[in-house]
């Protein structure tokens, strides 16, 4: 079976936090970083009901699919169905893995977030698609993440078969600490979204991605 998303997908992985947006559009906003070369996106939306969640992530459906960009939906799966997306990211304590993936069926992406090997491992052997892992910087947009060392990455890399994309306080300039660790790519938030210039940051952000990680 072909995988449902490779590596090449998953080098700069931007997720969305409209609260860096100070009231702007988040579609423009999307539009600039895909401009600028983000090659996959997650929607993530944690005070928005599920009505205009949904919305949403049938706007944008489009317009990513126009750039060839995967659309990820953050832990709603009854979003991720209804809108046709093409996967959903989960958390540790967001439900029962095996459940969410028969759930979403074989055809959907499934990435799961890990701090441990143990979790990488399980969260493989449940069926996720690739791991998000982190947080390997200090990070101001995730209250509650845990931090993970370069060290514990670098384990998790070797263990699992399946991708890993770092996340947590990765910027532009700290980007090639995470070099020869064993990632695919980088998951960033503030790093695109809380840059006057979206899709310049997003262009120096995958060009160093591409220096780091790229094949």
């Amino acid at each position: 079976m072909f995988p449902r998303i490779n590596k090449e997908q998953l080098l700069l992985y931007a997720i969305t936090d409209r609260t860096w947006l100070n009231g702007g559009s988040l579609y423009e906003a999307v539009e600039e970083s895909l401009k600028g070369g983000v090659t996959c996106l997650q929607l993530r939306e944690k005070a928005l009901d599920a009505k205009h969640f949904l919305e949403e992530a049938r706007q944008l459906k489009p317009l990513c699919r126009s750039y060839g960009v995967p659309l990820i939906i953050n832990d709603n799966v009854d979003v991720a169905l209804a809108s046709d997306a093409d996967g959903v990211h989960i958390g540790q304590s967001d439900g029962d893995i095996f459940e969410i993936r028969a759930r979403i069926g074989h055809d959907k992406v499934l990435g799961v977030s890990a701090s441990t090997v143990e979790e990488a491992l399980e969260a493989e052997q449940a069926g996720a698609d690739y791991l998000g892992v982190g947080a390997v910087f200090p990070t101001n947009s995730k209250n509650d993440a845990e931090s993970v060392s370069l060290s514990t990455l670098r384990d998790i890399c070797n263990t699992v078969s399946v991708p890993v994309v770092a996340i947590g306080g990765i910027t532009l300039e700290n980007v090639s600490l995470l070099n020869d660790s064993g990632i695919c790519g980088i998951a960033v938030i503030s790093a695109i979204y809380a840059q006057k210039d979206i899709q310049t940051a997003a262009e120096r952000l995958r060009t160093e991605a591409e220096r780091c990680f790229g094949s």
